[in-house]
């Protein structure tokens, strides 16, 4: 979870939401070119056109930063990953279009996730994807089992069960995905989606009608 070190204005400040959002776009802008590593607190208040202390008042260091400017795009990731209902008509298809719509997503702002993702990233950041996609992955999967949908918030309070599959899935995910980018996206978000969907199935013992063996 995403704290700020603001405790003198309310969060609905406009001021404050206006600073906040600066930094963010200025450490998105930064991260494209360079390693998140390679991104001080310095180099982000310059940018934007703040002090240090400015940016204290908001974020602890870099890597919450990050985490902050990077949630509604990882939530936006998480939403395109395979999650077919019980009354899809064709789940096959509904579910590669949805891997392929995650890979596409990650294609987009590859410079980004590359940072954010690879051996110089940000673990935050890497442990806020991998819980977001378990939550996610577990909310689908009982979806299809029981044609019922999970409360709203389930998937993004990440308050889940453990659940062995879901978080093993989540990992060979984003290692698949980590890789993809650090290889320069060589193949295409629909030759990705194709690879990765059979391994689901192996794993999840589903037939192509998405049903639970």
């Amino acid at each position: 979870m995403v704290t700020t070190r603001d405790s003198n204005a309310p969060t609905g400040d406009r001021r404050v939401r206006r600073t906040q959002a600066a930094l963010q776009r200025t450490l998105i802008q930064l991260v494209e070119d360079r390693d998140l590593s390679q991104i001080s607190v310095a180099d982000v208040a310059e940018r934007a056109g703040v002090s240090r202390s400015t940016f204290y008042d908001h974020y602890r260091d870099v890597h919450e930063l990050a985490e902050a400017a990077c949630t509604a795009m990882i939530d936006d990731l998480i939403e395109s990953l395979p999650s077919p209902g019980p009354d899809s008509a064709d789940p096959t298809q509904d579910a590669t279009q949805s891997l392929r719509a995650f890979f596409a997503n990650l294609a987009e702002r590859a410079g980004l996730y590359r940072s954010l993702l690879g051996p110089q990233g940000s673990a935050r950041v890497i442990d806020h994807v991998r819980r977001r996609t378990t939550a996610a992955i577990h909310v689908a999967v009982r979806r299809a089992e029981t044609g019922a949908e999970p409360p709203a918030q389930t998937a993004a309070s990440m308050d889940i069960p453990h659940d062995v599959p879901a978080a093993f899935t989540a990992g060979a995910l984003i290692g698949v995905a980590a890789d993809w980018l650090q290889r320069g996206c060589l193949r295409t978000p629909a030759e990705m989606a194709a690879l990765t969907w059979p391994l689901l199935t192996a794993l999840y013992h589903v037939d192509t009608d998405m049903r639970p063996g």
